[in-house]
């Protein structure tokens, strides 16, 4: 047997990249030190499972994985083995149940690729039952604190900022205000850098709650100026000011909008001040999907060696991270804690403003 033999997994929402850090990670393990390499699938459920579902992650079955969107091991966000689903509604604390398992299959330990909820899992799992663990943080939201950037961001940026250019033309042949949702429900940082790339006039963000006759405010200027529309991006976790809750429903020419997401909030609270015709596009899984742009497949290598790198250290119960450009390790204890969000003195606002974002607020 080789000197190591440990088990990778992806856990939580998929994100682009997640199959670049399973490549590096077995290319690096595997093809330049000959350790063995456990895929468990579909997070901690491929251990809780009979049979169990482990994939041997050899060179041959790494081919290919740079470019490819998912990850080849499944994921789930319905997995965790300290309030595992019984069956019966319930839910049980499998947890001990799991570290035998690992000790059973002879892993000395897990690389775990997720974000905070699955983080705190592995955390937990080391702090509790003795799992040595190696963190690889994940999440398109990129609202991880520990890190400056995680991979998937870039591309859900790319795929929004992409939407957006469709939307201009279509929006200015038909002179109407043009909404897209994406994804940030605590988090705006899709939006923002989204919004930006994509010469949005608006932005609302779960940071900053927006008043509506702000924006109101921005479109009757472009008009006056003859630009009969607008463009806006909205976080899916975006909500107006306190008291100045948005309608439910409103007349829209033969039709109604009907509020859902904050997309559609936003619609209404617009069509009851102003004339003019309204849509909304909501991109959601469209973000998560597809090819990884080359930011992200870089830095998914470089958190997949970088993790090698920390089992071959005995850095057990690290987190790898993305900080100044080099990719350090933090504690993960200390690193799956409360999300990052847009501060207000972050500097891409303030240029935001500069160039006449309206952020309604």
């Amino acid at each position: 047997m080789s000197k190591h033999r440990i088990g990778v997994l992806t856990g939580g929402g998929d994100a682009p990249g997640l199959n670049a850090v399973i490549r590096a990670i077995v290319k690096s393990a595997v093809g330049e030190r000959h350790w063995q390499v456990v895929g468990i699938e579909d997070a901690f459920n491929g251990l809780l499972c009979e049979p169990r579902r482990l994939v041997d992650l050899n060179l041959e079955r790494a081919k290919g994985l740079l470019p490819m969107g998912g990850t080849l091991l499944g994921t789930t966000n319905r997995g965790d083995p300290f309030a595992f689903p019984d069956g019966k509604g319930g839910f049980a604390n499998r947890a001990a149940e799991l570290a035998a398992t690992i000790a059973d299959e002879g892993l000395e330990g897990l690389i775990v690729i997720g974000g905070d909820g699955t983080q705190r899992i592995a955390a937990r799992l080391m702090a509790e039952h003795g799992v040595p663990v190696i963190g690889v943080p994940k999440t398109i939201d990129n609202d991880m604190a520990a890190t400056d950037f995680t991979f998937g961001f870039w591309t859900a940026v790319e795929v929004a900022a992409d939407a957006l250019n469709r939307l201009h033309s279509t929006a200015e042949s038909h002179d109407r205000t043009m909404i897209l949702e994406v994804m940030g429900r605590t988090a705006g940082w899709i939006a923002l850098y989204a919004g930006v790339a994509g010469g949005a006039d608006c932005i609302a963000l779960p940071e900053i709650p927006y008043d509506v006759d702000r924006y109101v405010a921005k479109i009757r200027a472009r008009r006056r100026m003859g630009r009969q529309f607008s463009i806006f991006v909205v976080a899916e976790g975006a909500i107006p000011l306190a008291g100045d809750a948005c309608p439910r429903t409103v007349d829209h020419g033969v039709g109604q909008i009907t509020a859902g997401g904050a997309g559609q909030a936003l619609a209404c609270a617009l069509t009851e001040r102003i004339d003019g015709e309204t849509r909304v596009t909501v991109l959601g899984h469209l973000q998560r999907g597809g090819s990884p742009v080359p930011y992200d497949r870089v830095l998914a290598t470089r958190f997949g060696v970088a993790a090698v790198e920390a089992v071959a250290r005995g850095e057990w119960g690290q987190l790898v991270r993305l900080q100044n450009n080099a990719i350090t390790t933090v504690p993960l204890a200390d690193a799956a804690g409360e999300p990052r969000l847009v501060s207000g003195d972050h500097p891409l606002l303030a240029e935001a403003r500069a160039i006449g974002i309206e952020l309604g607020g």
